[in-house]
């Protein structure tokens, strides 16, 4: 055999050995591409069917994916598949449990010091004037205890009423009764006006009242129906004792280790974007659930009279101002709020 076979035929095997990886490389070029997608685990506690669910959360999700392909993808987890307990919500999003989860920051006294201005009573007279209000404070990085988060969504509900299955209907009724409550200042409140407040988790009332370890609850029409309390109460006293902080939380390291791409993706549908779909879509619910609660003849819906509602109106200065002089922080908080109020207010 001459050189120049040999040789021929060593050239053959390398081509063929750099065809061979070639053909390799570009075969795990996808796969490559694939595991650059950023992969975000969405938790939530509460059923696909829950209207934060149907109306903002899962339609903010699919347009993070739509606008993020082959840069960043949602999973969606609700129906509790990653944690039912919603007090932990937060905490699995610092574990790592989940990257992003739905967090009602008044269920975890003590994480989000400062948020405790949001749930002061009769502040917000509605929620599109809540949410605004709450979503300038977040993205001006006024509130403490968000520091390990980056804050995708912040929205707030409508002013809360009380309904109850026995029968409420003014302010003397509630004496001595045992009534759920959201938050530490709507404990005070209600304690301050003859009620017995128990703080609980919103999915754990419906069974509460069932038992009589409750009365009635703190609530807003949303929840009240998406979490089955209305087959269990038939009383809906229209007192303003405040409204519910609810956010939607990302894990901020894991935030910032995303590509400088799907951070931007992030943030284009988080903030105002996200309020203003929760406004139109959970706010459009709530209106059509008062209008049903006001149709339905099985429920009985009461207002306080002139006299009850200066009374009520006395105790939430007394909440206000007791919590206002807790700290100098506190007044200061107090003051930004109602100057964010204004300007909602002043369109």
């Amino acid at each position: 055999m001459n050189m120049s076979t040999v040789w021929g035929r060593r050239a053959v095997i390398q081509n063929g050995s750099m065809l061979g990886i070639l053909g390799m490389a570009l075969r795990a070029a996808p796969e490559a591409v694939a595991e650059e997608i950023a992969k975000l685990k969405l938790a939530m506690f509460s059923p696909s069917t829950e209207m934060t669910w149907v109306t903002t959360i899962n339609p903010w999700a699919n347009a993070v994916n739509a606008a993020g392909k082959g840069v960043v993808e949602v999973e969606k987890y609700p129906n509790g598949a990653l944690g039912r307990a919603l007090p932990q919500q937060a905490q699995m999003v610092l574990d790592g449990v989940a990257d992003i989860a739905f967090v009602i920051p008044g269920v975890t006294p003590g994480r989000f010091p400062d948020n405790e201005v949001m749930d002061l009573p009769g502040l917000f007279g509605s929620l599109r004037e809540a949410t605004l209000v709450y979503t300038a404070l977040i993205q001006q990085h006024v509130l403490r205890g968000f520091e390990n988060y980056h804050v995708i969504g912040a929205m707030a509900t409508s002013p809360f009423e009380i309904d109850s299955r026995s029968k409420v209907t003014s302010l003397t009724d509630r004496k001595g009764k045992k009534i759920r409550v959201t938050n530490a200042s709507q404990a005070l409140t209600l304690k301050e006006l003859g009620a017995v407040p128990i703080l609980m988790p919103v999915d754990e009332v419906p069974e509460a009242i069932e038992r009589g370890t409750i009365d009635g609850s703190t609530e807003f029409p949303g929840a009240m129906y998406d979490f089955g309390i209305d087959r269990v109460t038939r009383y809906d006293f229209f007192l303003n004792v405040g409204v519910s902080s609810l956010t939607l939380l990302m894990n901020r390291k894991k935030f910032m280790s995303l590509s400088p791409a799907a951070q931007t993706i992030i943030r284009r549908f988080g903030g105002y974007w996200y309020a203003d779909l929760f406004i139109k879509g959970y706010g459009a619910y709530n209106a059509a659930l008062l209008k049903k609660m006001n149709q339905d003849p099985h429920r009985v819906e009461s207002f306080p009279t002139v006299a009850e509602e200066a009374r009520a109106q006395t105790v939430f200065s007394e909440v206000i101002t007791d919590w206002e002089k807790r700290n100098t922080r506190n007044s200061a908080l107090l003051a930004r709020v109602r100057k964010e109020i204004d300007k909602v207010r002043a369109g």
